[in-house]
């Protein structure tokens, strides 16, 4: 396992307050928790963050999700039964924007997304996708531990 290199968050304290703010505006925008949840998870997988794709995974079987739905997230376009004409709406948003550099997001995604979500739902979907990008790549870039493996590795030491 790559070590950990910073406490990003220690390290600058009002960035990482800056993107808190962003993420409590997400809470407060209506969209159920469970998508953005949902969200954060396939942006993470998509990044290979493992911080966030632990700790994402770990928040929506807390919140109930089944483990067969969580376990077909990646490859949500196959298991169209598990999951709603919203959620899947939003994970092919989410797919698009993060991976703009390949897509440019063209309008059919837009489109397709904006029959499902109103353009304040979509534009604070699109805050969500943006500040978990941001995320992954601070925990990415810093080698955030993930809990799975904190655990693992205090349990070898003991």
């Amino acid at each position: 396992m790559n070590p950990h290199r910073i406490d990003y968050a220690k390290a600058s304290p009002d960035g990482f307050k800056a993107f808190g703010a962003v993420y409590a505006s997400v809470l407060k925008s209506g969209l159920a928790k469970g998508l953005v949840d949902l969200v954060y998870l396939r942006v993470s997988q998509i990044n290979g963050c493992a911080f966030c794709i632990d700790m994402h995974t770990r928040d929506l079987l807390k919140s109930g999700l089944s483990v067969d739905k969580l376990a077909l997230v990646p490859v949500w376009h196959d298991a169209r039964g598990l999951f709603t004409a919203r959620e899947r709406a939003a994970l092919a948003w989410a797919e698009s924007v993060t991976r703009v550099a390949d897509t440019g997001v063209p309008n059919a995604d837009y489109q397709a997304a904006a029959a499902e979500f109103n353009d304040k739902e979509l534009a604070d979907l699109t805050y969500a996708i943006g500040l978990m990008n941001a995320f992954n790549r601070f925990g990415v870039a810093f080698r955030a531990t993930p809990a799975a493996a904190a655990a693992a590795a205090a349990d070898a030491a003991a």
